[in-house]
């Protein structure tokens, strides 16, 4: 019988066939994949032919459609709808990617070949495009460690397949604990919770099997426990075990793999010839170096922990107020902030979340993206991996665009937190291939589904990493869509939630779930008024989270993770009822892979040009003006990677940003 996932998908704009997929199809399907790939390599590597760009370069840029469509199937419900059967096979096949992989990096016939062309790139007839790709595919090599010879080479394959095992484990491992845990709830514990809170754990304790209500790791259910229940006891309990998550010892516990990853990744680094990992791998983002990104944290951190100082001596005397004596702690600070915004800004989570369905939420990021890219969406009927998941057809001017996917519910098989990612890129070398993009959230289901604030903007947030994809405009697969500086990539996303706050857009699609009015106008100024609102909080958690990064990788590995942790806290002077937004144990962003291993500053760094972005829109014509749209599809949008980000910024804007817009976006600036 043929495997579905070596065959033609047959299917509209060639959407995996998901229900024909079955998780026995997965592994004979990668080895023969595999085998595909390592015969294309090859014919690369020992052609006779002198090389060029196009027999070397352009060649490796052509996909192997087999690993493709099985990869691209594979790590899509991997991450959004595990199994036992789905976590052993990425436990199978991490060791086994990064063999195959690392033995790309690692042919000498082949590097040499690439190497040749690069020599030649001065004298060779190349676009703008190429040259980049070149530089790219080069360099790429030379930091795999192709260079390398004899025991030096053997040493970073074996790096390389151990950090891919650890990578898996590290995830799988805070998987077993957010699905593993929960906290069940008599319906005197629900006295108080707002009716969508107590729906949520209904349906959580549904999920669970009882009978009852139940809190969970979910994001989505165990943020708003924190902020409306009045059990502070409760709050404790759930609050610990969320910060304890990848820390409980026993199999799942992370601590000993976080202390393996980053004295490996110090060797990594070491082999290549850089005195740090920070050094190895900022070389290629915009900062260049951890000095840079320690100057950008500290500029913010001084800033937030006085207001976030200032925000704890009023919540400490709320809480005096109610007969609590003590300190301020962790589990305390979000119920006590919410009861402040309540009484400050005259907002009720509970009555505001009404006016932020899913489905307004989804109508509004579309339509901002027709008012300022022309872009259309129609629904389509198609096999998903998931009963949860919807897709779209992006169309512009009646011309296929892209196929948007969204996956929005929390469930047990999904790993935490919201992230987009492309089953297919676009290119349109060796063929023009036209994007497949997903978007997964973690929203507390209802009939409808309500989100917080939050939750809006983080809908936003993925679907500008999505335009980011849909809107590429490039020819080649290397350089398409997000495959841009670590630091650069967040700038789509974190610009696009910008159009949620928008006066008018909330006032067409943040209406009343029951009776369909539009938010009052008196309501939308408060929340918009409210937008920075225990912002010293929110950017101390961050912030101290990049600072740790920064340190574990800026000098030598720690032989205690944990204790490093704290010795930089105790430095900065992390005030005490606030913790890291992600302590080390449950840090996926860092452990889960190299993606943001000293890039978590990330954030921060495009937060500051997605601050300057969205002034010059409003310099202009307002947040739909026309020509700045333009401007930002064809310098930020379509480009992907085919230039250097300061290039790409600097085209837009007409000059990169300083720290000024993000203080005052934040609230931060001093007054």
């Amino acid at each position: 019988m043929t495997n579905p996932l070596l065959s033609q998908w047959d299917t509209p704009f060639e959407i995996a066939p998901f229900d024909q997929i079955q998780d026995s199809d997965f592994a004979p399907a990668l080895d023969i994949a595999l085998a595909a790939d390592k015969a294309q390599i090859d014919a690369i590597a020992q052609s006779d032919e002198v090389p060029t760009f196009a027999n070397v370069i352009e060649a490796l840029e052509a996909p192997c459609p087999e690993l493709e469509q099985v990869l691209s199937v594979f790590y899509s419900v991997a991450g959004a709808d595990s199994n036992p059967a789905r976590e052993a096979l990425q436990r199978e096949f991490s060791p086994k990617l990064a063999a195959h992989f690392s033995a790309i990096t690692a042919n000498k016939a082949l590097y040499a070949r690439v190497k040749y062309v690069w020599d030649q790139h001065n004298t060779q007839d190349l676009s703008d495009e190429q040259q980049r790709v070149l530089m790219l595919t080069h360099r790429g090599f030379v930091r795999g460690g192709a260079a390398l010879e004899g025991a030096e080479d053997a040493r970073m394959q074996e790096i390389k397949s151990r950090l891919a095992i650890l990578g898996t484990d590290f995830t799988q491992n805070l998987l077993a604990d957010e699905r593993d845990w929960f906290m069940a709830l008599s319906e005197d514990d629900l006295t108080g919770l707002p009716q969508f809170l107590v729906e949520a754990a209904r349906a959580a304790g549904q999920e669970k099997g009882l009978d009852g209500p139940a809190v969970t790791l979910s994001r989505s259910l165990i943020t708003p426990f924190l902020k409306f229940s009045s059990r502070r006891d409760l709050r404790k309990r759930a609050f610990e075990a969320w910060a304890a998550r990848g820390a409980n010892g026993g199999e799942s516990d992370n601590r000993e793999i976080a202390a393996e990853t980053l004295k490996l990744r110090e060797e990594r680094a070491k082999l290549l010839g850089y005195e740090t990992f920070a050094a190895y791998k900022l070389e290629t983002e915009m900062a260049k170096a951890p000095s840079a990104v320690r100057d950008l944290l500290m500029q913010v951190w001084k800033p937030a922990k006085a207001q976030a100082e200032a925000d704890a001596k009023v919540l400490n005397k709320m809480m005096r107020d109610d007969g609590i004596n003590g300190d301020l702690e962790p589990w305390d600070w979000r119920y006590y902030a919410e009861k402040r915004r309540k009484a400050e800004h005259d907002l009720d989570e509970a009555e505001l979340k009404p006016y932020f369905q899913l489905d307004r939420m989804i109508e509004a990021s579309f339509d901002c993206a027709t008012r300022l890219f022309g872009l259309e969406f129609k629904p389509l009927d198609v096999a998903l991996y998931h009963e949860d998941c919807r897709a779209w057809e992006v169309t512009r001017n009646g011309q296929h665009v892209a196929v948007f996917i969204g996956d929005y519910f929390a469930r047990s098989s999904k790993r935490s937190g919201a992230w987009c990612s492309a089953m297919r890129s676009q290119a349109t070398y060796p063929e023009v291939a036209t994007p497949v993009v997903i978007n997964v959230c973690n929203f507390a289901k209802g009939d409808p589904a309500l989100l917080s604030y939050d939750d809006a903007r983080t809908l936003f947030h993925e679907f500008g990493h999505a335009l980011h994809q849909m809107l590429s405009n490039v020819t080649y697969e290397s350089i398409s869509g997000t495959s841009v500086a670590r630091d650069f990539v967040e700038l789509p996303s974190q610009l696009y939630e910008h159009w949620l706050d928008v006066p008018e857009v909330l006032g067409k699609f943040a209406t009343h779930a029951e009776t369909g009015a539009p938010m009052p106008v008196e309501m939308r100024d408060r929340v918009l008024a409210a937008s920075t609102f225990d912002m010293g909080f929110q950017t101390v958690e961050y912030v101290a989270s990049a600072l740790v990064d920064l340190a574990f990788h800026d000098g030598p590995a720690p032989r205690d993770p944990m204790a490093k942790q704290a010795e930089v806290l105790e430095k900065i002077g992390m005030p005490k009822a606030i913790i890291m937004r992600h302590a080390t144990p449950h840090f996926a962003h860092v452990f889960a892979g190299d993606g943001y291993s000293s890039g978590y500053y990330s954030y921060m760094w495009s937060e500051v040009m997605d601050a300057d972005a969205f002034e010059a829109f409003e310099e202009a014509g307002g947040a739909f003006d026309s020509e700045r749209a333009e401007a930002l599809e064809a310098h930020i949008l379509s480009t992907g990677g085919s230039r250097d980000p300061a290039e790409l910024y600097t085209a837009f804007r007409g000059r990169l940003p300083g720290v000024d817009a993000l203080l005052k976006g934040r609230g931060l600036a001093a007054k």
